[in-house]
């Protein structure tokens, strides 16, 4: 089909780094559009065990199994297995057809066509309304609480505007339902990534069965699934299991019956569990090794350990709105008075790499990778010059003495090191007495949410291969944004680059925002770009840790040991 030449260069760009899928690209895959995600059989020389059940273990329990409201991790790895979005990503990061058959591309109209053997786990088709109404429970205004990631499908025409109530006819957004397996999406431009982003949580169908029941995302019963799993068992704060889904279209491909998730947020307590045999895999991203054992583990389960580069960021996030991190002088001294090349090589240990700015390592450029085209050096480590900053912030603010400092986080033994050591630095560095204190995941998130803090542990993992995934959580209109950051320039900077064809100006864009999020605001505090630290069983077998260090356990199978 005719393709306009701005869509045809960022076609070129995708295809050339690899990355989610082009449009072009796109149609090549829709071809094979009976493929499942992953090549998940076992090999002539294996023999699959008699118990097909992996045991793992998730530090916090997810706040919601919502797909239109959930915002983290843990939530992310079950979703995935109880869900099915339009398309999959495979073990090469590539998007591949999944409740979706088959898709086309002409410019910025999507056509996706969906299978007609899939099913909900209760038997219902899956058909093209029940991504729509997904859709329009995660952009109608009235949504309570507001979807996180409604933003996320602002690339589609006038998703933001019926969100920000400019409009209030939801037949005016550009998703229409041709037939029951037909869904047409046009977006307001072009977008390489929008095909990875239908994998993405928010994007999932969801049952119709949940209209006006508050309730059902936090009861099992209720959840009703088209993914490879169903959650069978659910007892909070002790276990969460999933079964395999006899009514999913592609279950032959599934080798698990089951999966038991204990939820332990206790490293130590993990580890242990894995050298006793309760466990098949330990570690990132869900759960955590330990610190002080991964130098032992490198000698001890050297053929068992896997450190791995992922797209991911640590950071302090600073909240604006509350004193004195209202002042950014102050904001300044305390990210400039800390030794992340300590922090990687005493505290965490796990091979990361100190961070300088908000776009981590492994993430697509125009020209390869974002991070090596385009230098995270925003700020520098430097105690005289933030004593100096620090002094005059306070003269700014009239301090004789700071005010009374709390830096939260949530419960983990790692984050607890982290915090520690960190309040330690700015006690030394800067003369600041600062409190640290942890919560419950689920909690930290509500305070954070509330901006009920001063500063907070935060992390971010990539949603797809692009510097946007990381920079656009901080408009103005963001969900994901709890910092009270707001920045006219910034927010017309992303809204820029969404709609830029030529990929080595969209990322000078990107990088002018990062620069006035972090050099001219620090409205964050990069500490390190993070590695994947996990321990696996040698007869488990195909569990995928894409580019991010998202886990995927769907494909994953068990042999005879």
């Amino acid at each position: 089909m005719k393709k306009n030449k701005s869509l045809l260069l960022l076609l070129t760009f995708v295809l050339a780094i690899g990355t989610l899928l082009s449009a072009c690209g796109s149609k090549d895959n829709a071809s094979n559009g009976g493929n499942s995600a992953t090549n998940n059989g076992a090999s002539a020389e294996e023999v699959l065990a008699a118990d097909q059940t992996l045991r793992i273990n998730l530090a916090s329990e997810p706040p919601t199994f919502d797909p239109g409201q959930a915002q983290d991790n843990q939530a992310h790895t079950v979703l995935n297995m109880m869900y099915e979005g339009l398309t999959a990503m495979d073990e090469n990061n590539q998007p591949v057809p999944a409740a979706a058959e088959k898709y086309s591309v002409d410019g910025t109209k999507y056509t996706f066509e969906l299978r007609k053997d899939a099913k909900w786990s209760n038997g219902d088709p899956v058909t093209a309304n029940d991504f729509l109404f997904a859709w329009e429970r995660v952009l109608n205004p009235k949504t309570d609480p507001a979807p996180p990631y409604a933003y996320q499908l602002y690339y589609i025409a006038n998703a933001q505007e019926y969100n920000e109530g400019k409009i209030t006819d939801f037949n005016e957004v550009g998703v229409k339902v041709v037939d029951d397996y037909t869904l047409e999406v046009n977006l307001t431009a072009p977008t390489p990534y929008f095909l990875g982003l239908t994998s993405f949580y928010t994007f999932f169908p969801v049952h119709s069965s949940v209209k006006d029941d508050a309730k059902w995302a936090v009861n099992k019963d209720k959840m009703i699934v088209n993914g490879p799993f169903t959650l069978t068992t659910w007892t909070k704060g002790q276990t969460i299991e999933v079964t395999k889904n006899d009514n999913y279209w592609d279950k032959d491909n599934i080798k698990l019956n089951k999966i038991n998730i204990s939820l332990v947020d206790s490293g130590a307590t993990e580890l242990a569990s894995y050298k006793n045999g309760e466990l098949d895999r330990a570690g990132h991203p869900n759960g955590e090794i330990p610190t002080d054992q991964i130098p032992i583990l490198k000698n001890e389960l050297k053929d068992e350990l896997n450190i791995k580069s992922v797209a991911s960021v640590y950071y302090y996030q600073f909240n604006l709105t509350a004193k004195p991190f209202d002042n950014y002088k102050i904001r300044k001294a305390f990210a400039m008075s800390i030794n992340r090349q300590d922090i990687v090589e005493k505290v965490t240990l796990g091979g990361q790499t100190p961070a300088y700015g908000y776009v981590p390592l492994n993430v697509a450029g125009a020209d390869g990778e974002f991070r090596k085209e385009h230098k995270d050096d925003y700020f520098q480590e430097n105690i005289d010059e933030a004593k100096k900053l620090l002094e005059e912030g306070m003269k700014e603010e009239n301090y004789t003495k700071l005010p009374e400092i709390k830096l939260l986080y949530n419960t983990s033994e790692s984050h607890k090191k982290i915090a520690l050591a960190v309040a330690d630095m700015w006690k030394k560095n800067l003369g600041v007495d600062v409190q640290t204190e942890n919560q419950e995941f689920g909690v930290f998130l509500e305070t954070r949410r509330n901006l009920d803090y001063q500063v907070a542990r935060s992390g971010w993992v990539s949603d797809y291969n692009d510097p946007m995934t990381f920079l656009d959580l901080w408009t103005s209109n963001s969900g994901n944004n709890d910092t009270g950051f707001k920045n006219e320039e910034f927010d017309k900077l992303i809204e820029d680059s969404k709609k830029e064809a030529d990929v080595k100006l969209r990322d000078e864009n990107l990088a002018k925002a990062e620069s006035i999020l972090i050099k001219d605001n620090m409205a964050v505090m990069p500490i390190y770009y993070y590695t994947n630290v996990s321990v696996v069983k040698p007869y488990v077998k195909n569990i995928i840790v894409d580019y991010s260090g998202a886990v995927n356990y769907n494909h994953a199978y068990l042999i005879e040991h």
